[in-house]
C-alpha cells in the first residue's frame, strides 16, 4: 500500500496482480448476483400473477355486464313488440309485469303487479306480444291473478284463421299445449293452421292468435278428432303482458 501510494510505476504491478484475483472476485460476487436475479424473477412472476388475476376479474366483470346489456336489449325489443301489439288493439291497454307463478301441479296461473286501483276487473283479457295469454280470475287492490289459456280449467272460443272453422280450445292437463274439443274427424283442419279468437262470448277481442295446430289424430275408435295446438303466446317466458279493456262495461 505504501509503494502503491509513493511510486507511480507500481500501478502497473497492481494492475497485473488484479488479473489472477478477478476469478475470485467473480466467485465471491456470484451468489449476490444470483440472489438479485432470483429476487427480480420472483418479483416479476408475482407481478405477472397479480396482473393475470386482475385481468381475469375484469374479463368476468365485462362478460357479466355484456350479458346484462344483452338481457336489457332483449327486454327492450320485447317491450317494443308489446307496444306495437297494443297499438293494434282497439280500446285501452296497460302493461303489467309478472310477480309470481303458481307452483301447484296442473295449475297454470300467474300474479300481476296491477289490481283494482289500476282498473283491473275479473274476466279481463290478458295478451302478450305474440297472442292470447289468459284471463283475470281474481283482482285485488294492487295485484291480480291470471288463469293461463293452457290451464285445464281454461276455455276459449277460437276459429281457424284459414277457413273460419270454430271450436273451443282448453288447456291440457299433462302438457303445455291446448286441445280442441268436439271437432268432427271430417273437419277441414290441417297441421300448421293458425287458430285465432272468435270473439264469441265477449271474453276476448276477436282476431288475436291463440295457437298453431301441431298434431291431428283421427282414431277410428273415437267420435271426435284429437287435435293439439301450440300456444302462440310465450306462456313460460313472458315477463311483461298487456291488460286489455275489451268488455262493454269496462
Amino acid at each position: 500500500m505504501v509503494l502503491d501510494k509513493r511510486i507511480e510505476s507500481f500501478a502497473t504491478i497492481r494492475a497485473a496482480l488484479s488479473l489472477p484475483l478477478a476469478p475470485f472476485q467473480y466467485i465471491v460476487s456470484w451468489p449476490t448476483h444470483v440472489i438479485d436475479n432470483l429476487t427480480s424473477a420472483i418479483s416479476t412472476h408475482d407481478k405477472l400473477v397479480d396482473e393475470n388475476l386482475r385481468l381475469k376479474s375484469e374479463q368476468l366483470l365485462l362478460r357479466a355486464q355484456l350479458q346484462r346489456l344483452l338481457a336489457i336489449e332483449s327486454e327492450n325489443d320485447y317491450l317494443k313488440s308489446l307496444l306495437q301489439s297494443s297499438r293494434q288493439i282497439k280500446g285501452k291497454t296497460l302493461i303489467a309485469e309478472l310477480l309470481a307463478i303458481a307452483s301447484e301441479p296442473f295449475v297454470k296461473q300467474v300474479v300481476l303487479d296491477k289490481g283494482i286501483r289500476d282498473g283491473v276487473y275479473v274476466g279481463q283479457p290478458v295478451l302478450d306480444a305474440s297472442g292470447v295469454l289468459g284471463q283475470v280470475i281474481q283482482a285485488g287492490p294492487i295485484t291480480s291473478r291470471v288463469l293461463l289459456i293452457n290451464d285445464p280449467h281454461s276455455g276459449i272460443s277460437v276459429q281457424d284463421g284459414r277457413n273460419g272453422v270454430r271450436a273451443v280450445a282448453v288447456g291440457d292437463s299433462y302438457s303445455e299445449h291446448l286441445r280442441l274439443l268436439y271437432v268432427p274427424k271430417t273437419a277441414d283442419i290441417k297441421v300448421g293452421d293458425i287458430f285465432i279468437t272468435s270473439g264469441l262470448g265477449n271474453h276476448y277481442p276477436e282476431g288475436y292468435p291463440v295457437g298453431k295446430i301441431m298434431s291431428i289424430n283421427t282414431d277410428p275408435t273415437q267420435e271426435f278428432a284429437t287435435i293439439y295446438l301450440q300456444p302462440s303466446a310465450h306462456l313460460n317466458s313472458s315477463r311483461q303482458v298487456l291488460l286489455v279493456w275489451y268488455q262493454h262495461n269496462a
